[in-house]
């Protein structure tokens, strides 16, 4: 019984290092969405382009989509601009922006000085739709489906490696009707 007492420590040491070892597969900035498989909000908020027009959910669907939260107080947002520009025009890319607790007048001199890749834009000055995607910053992007249905969230701004690994193939699975 003695000697078994010496193996005790080396037991727990074995333990606490497998706990740390599939700690080193966990990607910290996988975040998971609480919209994965759920449809995108319900929202009516002010087109950031024609302040006196709405655009409601109902104007979202028909084609899979990134919706893309972004602001000009976000250094990452303008680390990601040019690549979204990229996406609209060589790929076909449809993009939402849901511009986020920012300067309206800002937010369209950025869009006239660096490109516009949305098909729109929806004013979410006060953050309420940011909170009902669940957002934990800017940028954050979401791929819907045709029918408004959330099938991936990303945390961070999406550049060429994010595109062709991680949106790209769901992407294009929703075009080809899967």
């Amino acid at each position: 019984m003695g000697r078994l007492k010496l193996f005790i420590p080396l037991m727990v040491f074995a333990l606490l290092a497998g706990f740390f070892m599939k700690g080193l597969d966990i990607d910290p900035k996988a975040l998971p969405s609480m919209l994965a498989n759920k449809p995108l909000p319900e929202f009516t908020l002010p087109d950031l382009e024609n302040p006196g027009q709405t655009i409601s959910k109902h104007d979202t669907l028909g084609v899979p989509a990134l919706v893309n939260v972004w602001a000009t107080w976000c250094p990452s947002c303008a680390v990601e601009h040019s690549f979204l520009n990229f996406l609209k025009e060589t790929e076909g890319v449809a993009i939402i922006g849901v511009n986020y607790k920012d300067d309206d007048t800002k937010a369209l001199n950025w869009l006239f000085e660096k490109g516009n890749p949305y098909r729109f834009n929806v004013v979410d000055k006060d953050g309420r739709f940011g909170i009902d995607l669940g957002i934990t910053g800017a940028p954050e992007t979401y791929l819907m489906d045709a029918n408004g249905v959330v099938q991936f969230r990303y945390q961070g701004p999406v550049d060429r490696y994010v595109w062709e690994n991680t949106f790209k193939p769901r992407y294009l699975e929703l075009m080809a009707g899967g």
